[in-house]
């Protein structure tokens, strides 16, 4: 009887990793060649995956089949972060970078814009003449 439960536990955890290793990917950018990879799960998602404990070390078995060197971090709130820790080639770390800094630029002319709209959709308000009033 233990067997066959050990052999289910396998199984299902066997599942797990493959259920992250596929979230993992899908998250991937293919520019960045499998560098860079991230995976938040908000707490529901655990929640729904099974014990944190499983998930980390399943999370881990899923990251090096990627060959992800895998870093899992607990939020207070109970979102659980991993990421892939290795050290990129300057290539990508470069583009990285250029994508970072053209993020950047777009979140501060997205700012300016709108900040331009609400000065200048304010209702204009003309000073009051006395002869008209009355």
């Amino acid at each position: 009887m233990n067997s066959r439960k050990d052999e289910l536990a396998q199984r299902r955890f066997a599942k797990l990793v493959n259920q992250l290793k596929a979230m993992m990917t899908a998250n991937l950018r293919p520019e960045y060649r499998g560098f860079y990879g991230q995976l938040i799960l908000d707490r529901d998602a655990v929640t729904d995956l099974g014990e944190l404990a499983d998930l980390r070390r399943a999370a881990r078995a899923a990251g090096r089949q990627l060959g992800w060197h895998v870093r899992t971090h607990v939020a207070s709130n109970g979102t659980l972060v991993i990421i892939d820790d290795r050290d990129p080639p300057q290539e990508i770390r470069e583009l990285a970078g250029r994508h970072a800094a053209d993020a950047v630029s777009a979140v501060i002319s997205r700012a300016r814009g709108e900040a331009r709209m609400l000065r200048t959709s304010q209702p204009i308000t003309r000073p009051s003449n006395p002869a008209e009033d009355s």
